[in-house]
């Protein structure tokens, strides 16, 4: 059955969604100095509702859980996994924390806040929109024409296929996490709050090029066997380690923004550097040690059920001789028994 050309733009539109709401107008807070919190519940109150982020995500939402819905009903005994949905509506959720919730408020004030911000957009949301296979979803709703003509050619293009080979994913990853921690473009993002939208964009984006082979939930240009992707995240993670290191170990304030705010609160702009940096460190590591786990756990079932496919194909083809074997085995008996 196929499906509306509305549904795939509507779900086309949710997905654009998400990169509109990283570059969403600034909330007040950036830029300012935020006065400490009075208590715990101070804190969890200081959310910031931006409709130009929260209308983009809650479009992200409903778009996708819309065209699971049409799928489902065009394919009942081939339904969207459950946990693509959790997946990608957990990422979502995530997205929302970094930027909407009280982190968002106080990472122009506390660099280990903005730190936080940080690695759940790139090592959070990014990993589970992407487990969330958006791409096969749009595949699956479009039509064979829409397919052919728009989603197939975008997919197979020439910067599409550049910017998503695995080495030049890695790179911008990289690239992005070093070029953005240790240069003028972050102490100016927190100063100039389209600076700082600009490297949310980039955090993300770059993200999910880099996730978008490692988990391999999606049709890719480049599509890397279970073995490439273990190398492949595994060699992210010392680059993770070294950044972290080079931040908690700097002996002064990196950024003229933190180191002059003279904030009469909280432990010193040092010392909020060193929790940053330990923080990128250890919850860094720790994913990525999650993610190559789960790349293991899915080569293992991989190999198993290639073991189940090849034990299938050997029994048929025994069967087949058992069978001319005894076909064999008739036909000499009935010859005797015509001598005979």
């Amino acid at each position: 059955m196929l499906i509306g050309r509305a549904a795939a733009i509507a779900l086309g539109s949710g997905l654009a969604a998400i990169g509109w709401l990283i570059a969403a107008a600034p909330v007040a807070a950036h830029g300012t100095v935020v006065t400490p919190p009075t208590d715990a519940v101070q804190v969890l109150l200081e959310w910031s509702f931006d409709p130009t982020i929260q209308i983009p995500l809650i479009l992200a939402a409903v778009a996708y859980i819309a065209a699971v819905r049409h799928v489902n009903a065009a394919h009942r005994l081939n339904p969207v996994p459950w946990r693509r949905v959790a997946f990608f509506l957990a990422g979502i959720v995530a997205i929302e924390l970094a930027l909407q919730s009280p982190i968002e408020y106080y990472d122009t004030t506390l660099f280990s806040d903005h730190m936080v911000q940080h690695i759940l957009l790139t090592l959070v949301a990014a990993p589970l929109l992407a487990l969330g296979a958006p791409i096969t979803l749009l595949l699956r709703l479009a039509t064979h024409e829409q397919r052919r003509r728009w989603i197939l050619p975008v997919l197979h293009s020439g910067p599409v296929r550049f910017l998503s080979f695995p080495v030049v994913a890695w790179i911008v990853f990289a690239g992005v996490m070093w070029g953005t921690h240790f240069s003028p473009i972050f102490n100016e993002s927190l100063e100039n709050p389209l600076v700082h939208d600009l490297e949310h964009v980039a955090y993300l984006v770059a993200a999910l090029l880099f996730w978008w082979p490692a988990v391999g939930a999606d049709p890719s240009p480049w599509r890397m066997p279970h073995p490439a992707r273990l190398f492949y995240v595994f060699l992210q993670m010392p680059q993770n380690t070294f950044l972290a290191v080079a931040i908690l170990a700097a002996p002064a304030p990196l950024y003229a923004h933190y180191a002059n705010l003279n904030l009469s609160w909280g432990g010193g702009p040092l010392a909020d550097q060193q929790l940053a940096g330990g923080f990128m460190w250890v919850t860094g590591d720790l994913i990525f040690l999650l993610a190559i786990l789960l790349i293991v756990a899915g080569w293992m079932r991989h190999e198993q059920r290639n073991e189940a496919r090849f034990d299938a194909q050997v029994d048929a083809e025994m069967a087949d001789i058992r069978v001319r074997e005894r076909r064999l085995a008739d036909r000499l008996a009935g010859e005797r028994s015509g001598e005979g």
